[in-house]
């Protein structure tokens, strides 16, 4: 039975880390919070983590057919190109980690790229502020859409399960993390930027600012960024007043549920 509904080992893991993560991120926010938070929180986090379970319930009715099973029916069959090559093991591993990373980051431009794509991904970048249940706001087409796509890059890379698993915490993890309304000293995010994508350099990609909305696409690894020119310092407005969302997403009403699921279908 708890196969059916993706309560398998791997699924308890990723969920129990997810849930601890949040919890950390929301409870640094209110002790050190970046930014005053003017928007209903409770409406906010109501919403946001009511489209997360609709995501978590969507996918795993559908976890048999992705992500982990697709790494291992890619090791059985010998599909992708570290199955072709005598590689060790631990670059296998830590090669599979960051190329699905990249996979991420080309996604996530091409989300704001395609018209279709965006009017499901802009329900993420229509939160009026930014928090750790930020992390979590994503459509669920489009969360559907990004598990087809990781399962193909699985596949095409011959990533090993391990791997994946890893990936998937990780990108979980900071997701969370990086969406969150946190204070961290200036000269520490100037280090951490470099390894990590941090909450300040994550925010500047929720501007309202057109030139800043297209800054700043990587989750996890902020490399990305820098070598394809697309990252930005700080947002021309300064971080406590710069202004989070979308213009014409910025009503009360817009941040109930129901509205966020059908905000695809609006012009």
């Amino acid at each position: 039975m708890s196969e059916l509904v993706g309560l398998d080992p791997h699924t308890l893991l990723r969920a129990a880390i997810f849930v601890g993560v949040l919890g950390v991120m929301m409870l640094w926010e209110v002790f050190a919070p970046r930014r005053v938070v003017v928007a209903p929180r409770v409406l906010r986090w109501v919403s946001n983590l009511g489209v997360s379970v609709l995501n978590r319930i969507l996918i795993a009715l559908i976890a048999s057919l992705v992500g982990l099973g697709a790494a291992l029916t890619g090791e059985q069959a010998g599909w992708g190109l570290f199955h072709r090559w005598q590689v060790p093991g631990w670059l296998v591993f830590a090669g599979s980690v960051v190329l699905l990373d990249l996979v991420v980051y080309l996604q996530h431009r091409v989300l704001h790229a395609v018209p279709w794509l965006w009017r499901l991904h802009r329900m993420h970048h229509a939160d009026v502020e930014l928090d750790a249940t930020s992390g979590v706001r994503f459509h669920p087409f489009e969360a559907l859409i990004s598990l087809i796509v990781k399962a193909v890059a699985v596949l095409a890379i011959g990533a090993p399960a391990m791997a994946v698993l890893v990936f998937e915490l990780l990108l979980n993890a900071t997701s969370v993390f990086n969406h969150s309304n946190v204070r961290i000293p200036l000269g520490v995010d100037r280090v951490l930027r470099w390894v990590l994508v941090t909450p300040d350099m994550h925010r500047v990609h929720h501007s309202v600012r057109v030139e800043e909305l297209s800054r700043n696409f990587g989750f996890n690894m902020p490399w990305w960024d820098r070598l394809f020119r697309t990252y930005r310092d700080q947002p021309a407005d300064g971080h406590e007043h710069m202004t989070i969302g979308l213009e014409q997403f910025r009503s009360r009403e817009e941040m109930r549920l129901d509205r966020m699921l059908v905000q695809p279908f609006k012009r």
